[in-house]
């Protein structure tokens, strides 16, 4: 079983931050998935919370160097 590397915005598949990419990457899901859930997740919270925890998330998640081994 391969060990998991920190938590780190993508920067092969991102669409704006690289957040929903990172999570992917660490969890070794498809990125798509990732981003539907998260929206549907934020729809379903009145969409407010979800955006505040993504940029949240923005600012506190460091981005993957290009050069790290995914």
């Amino acid at each position: 079983m391969e060990a998991r590397s920190g938590l780190k915005r993508s920067v092969d598949s991102r669409m704006v931050a690289g957040v929903c990419g990172g999570i992917a990457e660490w969890l070794g899901w498809d990125p798509t998935l990732v981003r539907i859930a998260y929206v549907g997740f934020s729809l379903l919270s009145a969409a407010f919370p979800g955006i505040l925890v993504y940029l949240v998330l923005w600012v506190l998640m460091p981005e993957r160097d290009e050069w790290e081994v995914r």
